[in-house]
């Protein structure tokens, strides 16, 4: 799929990035329509954008992350957040061994509620992480895309993620995404019950919704975006 980088250790030292980006996906299911690598997709597609346009150095993802929200559905893989915790701790403590002390976290799925944690606590003595696309930066690009759904409404495999997969991986879309909506605003103890209590697809949003040209139209904005969190991180 094209989800790792291609750069030589000659490449990089002529680079000589100050910063480091890292996407952070997942392995859960999307419904029919979205492979279940789908965030880390969308999470390397985001992180190459903006090591390219913003010269930094460009990490392989971590591939499987805390998705116990999605369990029952067939495919979807966890860790825990403890080994979540340690990958990054390990990766931020290689990279400081080699001069680089500031690290993007790109986080394609939004069941990864630890990173927060691991961001906060990286930068008590100072700018060290940064963690991205944030919530304003996802309704920036919605706003920017055209999208009828809200983040909260839109919460899995629906009109953001198809969209930004129409876009770039077409491929990897069947087309029963426009068949696939389901409404799920209301589910109050999600963090209890998981997604399964609240759809039996495992969708839940408007993937009918989705066009290449939302999926495009986003993608720029979070680039766009992104430059205020490059220049709080001090990078």
């Amino acid at each position: 799929m094209d989800l790792l980088p291609d750069a030589t250790a000659t490449d990089e030292a002529r680079r000589d990035a100050r910063v480091a980006v890292l996407p952070v996906g997942s392995f859960e299911q999307h419904g029919d329509h979205l492979p279940l690598a789908t965030d880390t997709v969308v999470a390397c597609l985001i992180a190459t954008k903006l090591a390219e346009t913003y010269n930094l150095l460009l990490l392989p993802p971590i591939t499987v992350s805390c998705s116990h929200e999605h369990e029952g559905f067939a495919g979807t893989v966890s860790i825990s957040a403890g080994t979540l915790i340690a990958i990054i701790r390990d990766i931020r403590a290689s990279l400081a061994r080699s001069g680089i002390t500031k690290l993007v976290l790109v986080n394609g799925h939004g069941g990864n509620y630890i990173l927060s944690n691991i961001t906060q606590e990286a930068n008590v003595d100072g700018g060290n992480v940064t963690l991205f696309p944030g919530r304003d930066d996802w309704n920036a690009a919605r706003n920017a895309a055209g999208m009828v759904t809200s983040n909260h409404d839109d919460m899995h495999g629906g009109e953001m993620e198809t969209s930004i997969l129409l876009h770039a991986r077409p491929e990897l879309v069947r087309d029963s995404y426009t068949t696939a909506d389901h409404d799920a605003s209301h589910r109050p103890h999600l963090l209890v019950t998981g997604v399964k209590a609240y759809s039996a697809s495992g969708i839940i949003g408007r993937p009918s919704a989705a066009t290449p040209a939302k999926g495009e139209a986003a993608l720029d904005s979070l680039v766009a975006s992104f430059v205020d969190h490059l220049n709080v991180l001090g990078g």
